[in-house]
């Protein structure tokens, strides 16, 4: 539900009852402190009321409830509700939320603070309770401190506790493994484009080794340039010149 039908089913349970405040128990009391949240959280039709003052006027909201003539013209209804309808942690009232302004005719809105809604959903335990509870963590709207700090001001049973206990820290946990995955993807790429670094630096190095090594190759393989005599001494001396007309070392006629 938007804020807008809460507003509206607040102005008609005014109307028909005459009471100016109203307790919102349910999963819309979300709207208290988060007036803009998706509608994919706070999907359901009903509105859980609580005359403040009378609470016996309560019942007066049938009349606007699951299947009336208002349920079946907008969508979305009252659901009238007593005090024993959730339990709450100690304390709880002085908690409340004021719904934010709205178009109410004057009609206040008291809803439960989101850590004690989260009590309630969690002593119920039913799967969409559980479904509710696990998206409230996920979503980072609850703290795993207060709620554990709430739940032993919540009147239980130890075994109740316990499980609740067990259920809020396996809600967390699965944020926090969630969360680790893209951390140990990130890691796994940043290792990777590393690794490719190295390769590449490596590669590079080698194709520089061999560019030098097919350089001094082509140079050894060169013919060396001939001198040109420009001095007396680079002359060959004639004796020389004879010796070498046609004659080795060897030959018999050699001196």
């Amino acid at each position: 539900m938007k804020k807008q039908e809460i507003d509206h089913v607040l102005r008609a349970a005014g109307r028909i009852t005459g009471e100016k405040q109203f307790i919102i128990i349910g999963s819309q009391s979300l709207h208290g402190k988060y007036p803009d949240l998706a509608d994919d959280i706070v999907k359901s039709a009903e509105v859980d009321l609580l005359a403040a003052k009378r609470p016996g006027r309560t019942e007066w909201l049938n009349s606007i409830g699951v299947y009336s003539k208002f349920h079946e013209t907008f969508g979305y209804y009252a659901d009238p509700v007593d005090e024993r309808t959730a339990t709450l942690p100690k304390g709880w009232k002085g908690r409340l939320v004021n719904l934010p302004p709205g178009d109410t005719e004057g009609v206040k809105g008291l809803c439960l603070e989101p850590h004690d809604l989260a009590i309630a959903k969690y002593v119920a335990s039913r799967e969409k309770d559980l479904a509710f509870t696990r998206e409230l963590v996920g979503r980072g709207i609850l703290s795993e401190e207060r709620l554990l700090s709430l739940l032993e001001q919540t009147p239980v049973d130890e075994p109740v506790r316990n499980r609740i206990r067990d259920q809020i820290t396996a809600d967390f946990q699965a944020v926090k493994d969630r969360s680790a995955v893209p951390e140990r993807t990130t890691g796994i790429a940043r290792q990777s484009a590393t690794d490719t670094h190295a390769a590449d630096d490596l590669d590079a190095i080698k194709a520089r080794g061999r560019a030098e090594w097919l350089k001094l190759r082509r140079q050894a393989k060169a013919p060396s340039p001939t001198r040109k005599p420009t001095r007396a001494r680079d002359l060959t001396p004639p004796n020389e010149l004879e010796r070498d007309s046609g004659k080795s070392l060897d030959d018999e006629n050699s001196e």
